[in-house]
């Protein structure tokens, strides 16, 4: 990691976004171990955000000493997020990202970082090009490590969410096209909720309207995707009372399990 700590010297006083996952964790402990208080940790409350990811990113934060900040965003303010197209996360991105930098340069930090990592690289995501835009600083990038590498680095470091599985925003489980609404958020993350309570980790709840762009309480499909060893568990008789019973109290018509499992970015 030497390459990454020199390049945190670089920068020296620097803000970082701060979402409580693997890649952005490792950053922040990485900068506030290289850099002390010349770093801080902002984290976006949107309505695209589990509460219980917040609340573990508030943890993480006190645990790792680094100074923290939380500041709210509307992005369902936003015409071009809810109405939902590809490029949907470009324009998340840029609000996200606008909002954090104005805290930053408040507290008196000129640059931003993100946890971007190589892997990042190769996949769908319109909101690195916002990022690029913006002039947001990608430490991870720079010193070329990849999510392997950052999950490896994080167990050595003794970080808790070295093993955890990827994050992904709440609206990444609304199909492009399909208006966003805190109604549907709401509905993905109860049940999401609910199957890790049952002990369901890895999953996705996708929302899936009955009648396309449609808003109407009640009137979606659930997806539920899960990996594949968990399946067979939960088609279990009693298991899958309980998820019908709980979804289809939480406004979904329709309970489904994808048998192809969860894939990472299969929305795209």
């Amino acid at each position: 990691m030497i390459r990454l700590d020199e390049s945190l010297k670089n920068y020296k006083k620097f803000a970082i976004a701060f979402s409580g996952g693997v890649d952005s964790t490792f950053l922040v402990a990485s900068a506030k171990k290289i850099c002390g208080d010349e770093v801080v940790a902002i984290t976006a409350d949107s309505p695209f955000q589990s509460r219980e990811e917040l609340k573990k990113a508030c943890e993480i934060a006190t645990t790792i000493g680094i100074q923290h900040f939380v500041v709210k965003v509307d992005v369902l303010g936003v015409s071009d997020i809810i109405t939902n197209s590809k490029k949907r996360c470009y324009f998340c991105k840029k609000k996200l990202f606008g909002v954090l930098k104005k805290r930053a340069m408040e507290l008196g930090f000129n640059t931003l970082a993100h946890g971007v990592n190589m892997d990042d690289l190769k996949e769908y995501r319109p909101g690195l090009k916002a990022a690029q835009e913006m002039d947001i600083i990608s430490p991870l990038v720079d010193a070329q490590l990849t999510k392997s590498q950052i999950r490896l680095a994080s167990k050595n470091m003794g970080l808790s969410t070295w093993n955890i599985p990827s994050q992904s925003c709440l609206a990444t489980r609304i199909p492009y096209c399909e208006i966003i609404t805190v109604e549907k958020l709401t509905r993905i993350e109860a049940c999401e909720n609910f199957l890790n309570q049952l002990g369901f980790y890895g999953i996705r709840v996708r929302c899936h309207s009955i009648i396309a762009d449609s808003n109407i309480s009640g009137n979606c499909i659930a997806r539920i995707e899960c990996p594949i060893q968990s399946i067979s568990q939960m088609v279990n008789s009693n298991i899958r009372k309980k998820i019908i019973s709980f979804f289809k109290a939480n406004g979904f018509q329709f309970v489904s399990i994808d048998l192809s499992g969860y894939i990472a970015g299969s929305i795209n």
